[in-house]
């Protein structure tokens, strides 16, 4: 199943019918694709979305990334919680949203190291060109 793992009905689906899923994506809310695939995103050194850093930070700098990444774990759980609900009903056990996205066969992500900050990736993890962009006439 090629799928969006932002919206997890895929990913369920793809559990049910016991088949590989393919997620195509630019990158996941609340850090759950770092989460998922098991890269490491320790938030003193990796610049968080909305903190507006560099890789090269202070103390004080790397302080703030932290406090930036503190609102992720509660956004995250209120937003997908209907989905692991959902999950847990349809397949018949307790599932979180976490553990779907666990099970992804292949990670296809649209990084470009001109807006991201290089960063290490699974074996599973295929980086594809970046931005999807037109050609102007």
């Amino acid at each position: 199943v090629l799928t969006d793992p932002v919206l997890p009905c895929g990913q369920i689906l793809a559990e049910h019918l016991s088949v590989p899923s393919v997620f195509f994506l630019r990158g996941a809310p609340c850090g759950l694709d770092f989460e998922a695939t098991q890269c490491p995103s320790p938030p003193s050194y990796v610049p968080r979305v909305f903190a507006v850093l560099t890789d090269r930070m202070n103390f004080l700098q790397r302080v703030k990334n932290l406090i930036f990444d503190i609102p992720n774990y509660f956004l995250c759980d209120c937003v997908f919680q209907p989905y692991a609900k959902l999950a847990s009903e349809f397949l018949q056990r307790h599932v979180t949203v976490l553990d779907l996205l666990r099970q992804a066969s292949i990670w296809l992500m649209r990084l470009d190291f001109t807006l991201d900050y290089p960063r290490p990736l699974m074996p599973n993890i295929i980086a594809i060109g970046g931005v999807n962009c037109v050609h102007k006439k």
